[in-house]
């Protein structure tokens, strides 16, 4: 039987019983016990914690994400760090922002639909066995056969479809999920594992202000999810989407989202291309934002896609004078490279 230690969140009545090799964060998220958290894969540090007592192996948490300094402080990241003994552990910045949190739980399912929709990128369908209950916008790990490797994808449909789940996937050359899996082997009516949901990017209450989504490439999948269910539960009183793209082979959805505008007032929608010249909007999407906006005060903002366009998206908002606090974001980055345990 594998060892388990206990870990205590400080500040709570929480005790999880933890194996030796399971990650903090994932026996927390089991127990509905929510730490801050976004990428899972030690690359971004939102799931940062303080060690108060006991010691924890650090596995491959990466130098510029956790420092020496730092570990010899005691933090530690909740989504690499596990149990070598008893501990008790204090997430950083942990708040109850009044937002719903979902148990992570593990599923199977089996694939429905798989197509290409824009170059290099294909729709990926799964009925799932079971429900899953999650906000829109967050995501979840599809585990690579034969791996047990998880891969990250942002559900694109709303949370009323809790067992057909939709992800937008880009290849990348090389990729484990993508070009070992999703664009090579992978087929309709193959069974498929994931575990989820995860991450902290959502939109699940009713806001007074209007916000501009902006989607770089398939940065457009969570969007999706948050414009659905915020025109099903009328939560944005005016929703502005921009998605960014090279060419016109890089865009997809255009005709739905084209519909559902026409059908809703308070959805409008504005691809945009940087590399080719057509008939709507031209330039970085970044660029037309602060063409369409004088100013961008009052508005919140969603953003997803590449560190770059997320990085350049923030600047442009804040030269438009949106209050920093009312700009949510998730990006897109690289799979960490697992460190060779020998």
């Amino acid at each position: 039987m594998d060892q388990t230690h206990r870990v205590r969140i400080a500040g709570t009545d929480t005790d999880l019983s933890v194996a030796q090799d399971q990650p903090i964060l994932d026996a927390a998220l089991r127990a509905n016990a929510w730490i801050p958290h976004s990428c899972t894969q030690g690359t971004c540090g939102t799931c940062k914690l303080k060690v108060l007592c006991g010691a924890v192996d650090h596995h491959g948490s990466p130098d510029y994400t956790l420092t020496a300094e730092e570990r010899s402080s005691g933090l530690a990241l909740a989504c690499m760090a596990t149990p070598r003994t008893d501990v008790t552990v204090e997430p950083i910045g942990a708040v109850d922002d009044g937002v719903p949190h979902h148990p992570l739980r593990d599923y199977t399912g089996t694939v429905i639909q798989l197509d290409d929709i824009a170059a290099n990128t294909r729709r990926l369908v799964v009925e799932l066995d079971t429900e899953m209950t999650f906000n829109a916008g967050q995501y979840s790990e599809l585990i690579v056969p034969g791996t047990g490797v998880g891969r990250q994808y942002s559900m694109a449909n709303p949370p009323s479809e809790s067992r057909r789940l939709e992800f937008h996937v880009k290849l990348t050359p090389g990729g484990l999920a993508t070009d070992g899996w999703i664009f090579s082997s992978l087929s309709v009516g193959d069974p498929i594992s994931l575990r989820g949901p995860l991450g902290q990017f959502n939109l699940v209450a009713e806001q007074p202000q209007p916000a501009i989504l902006i989607g770089g490439g398939t940065g457009l999948a969570p969007l999706k999810s948050i414009v659905q269910h915020s025109l099903a539960h009328q939560l944005v009183p005016e929703i502005y989407l921009y998605h960014g793209g090279r060419r016109r082979e890089d865009l997809y959805d255009f005709e739905y989202f084209t519909a559902l505008s026409e059908d809703n007032a308070n959805l409008h929608y504005r691809p945009a291309l940087s590399e080719e010249t057509w008939s709507g909007a031209n330039g970085l999407v970044t660029d037309v934002v602060l063409e369409d906006f004088s100013s961008c005060k009052g508005m919140s903002a969603y953003l997803c896609g590449p560190p770059a366009m997320i990085e350049a998206s923030v600047k442009a908002l804040k030269r438009r004078r949106m209050a920093p606090r009312l700009i949510f974001r998730e990006e897109f980055t690289p799979a960490a490279t697992p460190k060779s345990n020998s």
